[in-house]
């Protein structure tokens, strides 16, 4: 005891009535108003049922966990529901690791009269077999700075940690039913607490024997002041839990001043606690979204590779070639199929025979020739030129229409009996040299 007066932090007499003095002109330290609630920050932690409270300078953290246990005789039917304080003397000088003390057990027991009398938690969905097997609820606050009202912040913890705890889905099976089987995060989706209200704390600050109240006090005020209350309501301004420790007296005036002033604040905190862990679940959610993701059923046939998130990165690139190589054979194989229909309409639209002008032809009936030639007369007009595309991309010339006029002065030689046509054709290596 002596060790924990010792480390304990003092105001000294000026600064005492420093703050006494600001206060009956209405002023507070920090630059509040009397009724002025500080900066409240809500966090969530990666797992399921972690929050972390920032109320000004007050820093508390929350973890919610369960097991399966037996259930208390009295209440075969419903679960269980307890609050652990930690005090770290990294938060107060005044505070000691070990065995809590009255400050950690007050707060405690205040957090756990608003939850569990208000039924705000429903305990009786906690049971999974009556009598045998029902689930445990713990909260563990930890205190990590002490700013001032420790009960406002570690109550808002509790809550929030609530709100995104996700207990494990369990079945009853065994050929008598009575066996209890717990089934992991990856078999089912794990179950969220019903939770009927959210029950808020506020805690009050009296100083100059009760006549000045203030809300939300900080730790310098809360040395200065005579005494305090808590009152803990929901948005609807159900009162679930009076507090009021010291021995200080206060009217009856002033305690109804404080119930109205606690339930016009509490929607707003509702609110923000509520908007929060919306927030939280979208973010889980989407998260979910990206480490399960569900692909469509790939119209290209083939196997099915599963990718593992370690591997993400270069399996996505491997599909997307893959997918790739596999379109170019589709297109590939869609054109081939199309020429090749195209060629036997074209062969079963055609009408006539094969053309009987080749210059190679050994067995060439000469006099068709001339008779063909004499037909069309010597003003022969130029070929036009198509581009076509193969298959493999490039570029070809298809030339329609009737002969050059090179391939007619040729002709007409022949006609003379000068050269034979065979003659006229010149060979391929003299036409390079020519033209080099």
């Amino acid at each position: 005891m002596e060790g924990r007066l010792a480390n304990m932090w003092r105001l000294t007499v000026n600064e005492s009535k420093f703050v006494e003095t600001a206060l009956q002109s209405e002023l507070r330290v920090d630059g509040r108003g009397l009724y002025d609630y500080r900066k409240l920050t809500i966090k969530f932690g990666k797992e399921y049922g972690s929050s972390e409270v920032q109320l000004g300078h007050t820093h508390v953290m929350g973890f919610v966990t369960a097991q399966l246990v037996q259930p208390y005789k009295d209440r075969p039917n419903e679960g269980s529901l307890s609050i652990f304080t930690e005090f770290s003397p990294m938060a107060d000088p005044s505070f000691e690791p070990g065995r809590p003390g009255e400050s950690a057990v007050e707060l405690g027991r205040i957090i756990d009269r608003g939850l569990r009398e208000s039924r705000a938690v429903d305990t009786e969905s906690l049971c999974v077999l009556a009598g045998k097997k029902v689930w445990s609820v713990r909260i563990d606050l930890h205190i990590l700075d002490n700013g001032g009202n420790l009960v406002d912040a570690a109550n808002i913890a509790a809550l929030a940690a609530l709100m995104t705890f996700r207990r494990p889905d369990c079945t009853v099976g065994g050929d008598n039913s009575q066996e209890v089987i717990i089934h992991s995060l990856e078999e089912r989706e794990p179950l969220p607490l019903i939770i009927h209200h959210l029950p808020i704390a506020f805690t009050f600050g009296f100083f100059n024997k009760g006549n000045i109240v203030v809300m939300d006090p900080t730790y310098i005020e809360e040395e200065v002041m005579c005494g305090r209350m808590t009152v803990t309501v929901n948005a609807n301004g159900d009162i679930c839990a009076i507090q009021k420790p010291g021995e200080e007296g206060v009217n009856q005036s002033v305690i109804l001043h404080c119930l109205r002033l606690a339930s016009s604040r509490a929607a707003a905190t509702t609110k923000i606690i509520r908007e929060e862990v919306e927030a939280y679940n979208r973010e889980k959610n989407l998260q979910k979204v990206k480490r399960h993701p569900t692909l469509d059923k790939p119209e290209v046939s083939g196997p099915i590779v599963v990718v593992k998130e370690g591997h993400k990165k270069v399996s996505d690139e491997e599909e997307a070639a893959e997918l790739s190589r596999e379109h170019v054979e589709r297109l590939n194989l869609s054109s081939v199929e199309v020429k090749s229909s195209k060629e036997q309409e074209a062969a079963s639209n055609f009408k006539g025979g094969p053309s009987n002008w080749d210059p190679y032809t050994e067995a060439m009936d000469v006099d068709s020739l001339k008779a063909s030639l004499a037909s069309k007369g010597e003003s022969v007009t130029k070929s036009t030129i198509k581009k076509k595309t193969n298959d493999s991309g490039n570029v070809q010339k298809e030339v329609t229409g009737d002969l050059e006029m090179k391939d007619t002065a040729v002709a007409t030689k022949h006609k003379t009996g000068e050269m034979t046509l065979k003659d006229a054709v010149k060979p391929k290596k003299k036409r390079k040299n020519k033209s080099n």
